[in-house]
């Protein structure tokens, strides 16, 4: 008997658990990466991004201060980042190398900032980096920076993990009706006839989202109350 009512204790409190998780919502965990490269040529820092793509390290890129940075991994830990980092250095896959810390992301577990529009800010901010990258260098594959390799990027220099895909990234958010769109949340379009998610923006506000299109072009800014923009909306998600 002793043993039945233990057992039924055990399963309240596991179930007023899992329904405060549930209340609260589930922060994405931060990541830590690591910056193995900067150039001022985004040929350049393409090439080297391809290369630790091929070598199984998920490299992406990213401009700040006019400057091409390639950064690879994610880490849960600053630990297994540099023990990782420095496995590679000595099997000489990088050379040298520093380990971003989310650090300064950490507040944006606490509830009350999810609620803020700092880490949203940050996220559009990081999204205006990419402006006149081109498809190309994305990162993410070999094939070039698909439309989720922006978007996943962008979460991962805010210290947040995204599934790879555009329609991974569908089924992870919370869906959000058109109307409550807040910037840094994700907009999802069907743009090939099916009826599968196929393409991913971040947007920023004013009807705006960022993407990147497609091979040959750049990414940009795109309206999203567009003829073309609108018949291909799908949804959008948030995940703060």
């Amino acid at each position: 008997m002793k043993n039945y009512i233990l057992m039924y204790l055990l399963w309240l409190v596991m179930a007023i658990f899992i329904q405060a998780c549930a209340s609260l919502g589930v922060q994405k965990p931060l990541v830590y990466n690591v910056q193995v490269g900067s150039f001022s040529n985004v040929e350049n820092a393409g090439q080297l991004v391809d290369s630790l793509n091929q070598k199984g390290l998920d490299a992406f890129l990213f401009k700040e201060d006019n400057m091409y940075k390639v950064r690879f991994g994610n880490y849960k830990n600053f630990d297994h980042a540099k023990t990782q980092a420095q496995i590679y250095k000595e099997q000489g896959l990088i050379g040298e190398f520093f380990v971003l810390s989310p650090q300064k992301y950490a507040h944006k577990n606490d509830t009350k900032y999810k609620k803020s529009k700092n880490i949203r800010d940050d996220i559009v901010e990081s999204a205006h980096q990419y402006l006149g990258v081109p498809y190309k260098w994305g990162g993410t594959s070999e094939s070039g920076f698909d439309c989720s390799g922006l978007t996943h990027s962008v979460y991962r220099l805010n210290g947040i993990s995204l599934p790879r895909s555009s329609y991974e990234q569908y089924n992870e958010g919370d869906s959000i009706s058109k109307s409550k769109l807040k910037k840094g949340d994700l907009v999802f379009f069907i743009t090939n006839r099916g009826k599968r998610v196929n393409h991913v923006g971040i947007y920023i506000g004013n009807d705006e989202f960022i993407h990147a299109p497609s091979k040959g072009k750049v990414v940009s800014k795109a309206r999203l109350d567009s003829t073309y923009w609108t018949k291909a909306y799908k949804g959008a998600r948030s995940y703060f």
